[in-house]
């Protein structure tokens, strides 16, 4: 796999992608394409959140779990959706809780890339999935990758706000740093468990109250 990725990542990431796990996800990846297997996102679009979003400027972490397995919908921001693709039900309830807690009009579209652009860093634990088949790249090796890139974050950053939504991301928190970093716990969005404590969570209004009281530019969560 060609690694296109930006160079404040490449640099504080180098180590990883020499490492075995690394290379195990690529020949994953290849053997599955060879054998005409569709993998999504396609493959300029893996590293989108890191090319999206430099390791320089990540003010914000949202954790997904995997990327969406319709045709045309990921394009490497979890839960973000390529431009002309109908938000799903999970960004759907995102939107609604945007606009319960600051007031933001639900938008009509769900492409996420202006809040990366200002450093909200859309992460999938797994970077690729295969064509209608969820967590199927699960175990092929992005785990430890993505692990490895959460606790860079927290190792050589401080005040980023973490948003972890669901059990899964959840368990993530043992790899930040909680005493330089802000961790906003919640239910995941999905329909099967926004109601119990995602919707009310105020996580955005949070994320800034807590950016601007450590000096940094609060995020515009409206997309144009």
């Amino acid at each position: 796999m060609d690694v296109k990725i930006e160079a404040s990542w490449k640099s504080a990431l180098k180590t990883e992608f020499s490492q075995s796990y690394f290379g195990q996800a690529a020949l994953h990846i290849k053997t599955e394409k060879a054998q005409g297997k569709t993998i999504y996102p396609p493959g300029s679009l893996i590293f989108n959140a890191f090319n999206t979003t430099p390791f320089d400027k990540v003010k914000v972490v949202i954790l997904g779990q995997d990327p969406y397995h319709g045709a045309g919908q990921a394009h490497g921001l979890c839960f973000s959706v390529q431009p002309g693709v109908a938000p799903p039900p999970s960004l759907i309830n995102i939107f609604k809780e945007l606009q319960d807690d600051i007031g933001i009009p639900v938008p009509a579209h769900g492409n996420l890339t202006h809040w990366a652009e200002q450093g909200v860093f859309l992460l999938n634990a797994s970077l690729t999935v295969r064509a209608g088949e969820p967590m199927s790249h699960a175990k092929i090796g992005w785990a430890p990758f993505t692990d490895a890139v959460i606790k860079t974050i927290s190792d050589k950053k401080e005040h980023v706000v973490f948003l972890l939504w669901g059990k899964f991301a959840q368990e993530k928190s043992v790899l930040i740093n909680q005493s330089k970093h802000l961790i906003l716990r919640a239910a995941h969005p999905s329909p099967l468990s926004a109601h119990a404590g995602f919707l009310g969570c105020k996580h955005f209004s949070k994320t800034n109250e807590y950016l601007v009281k450590h000096g940094i530019d609060p995020i515009d969560w409206r997309l144009s």
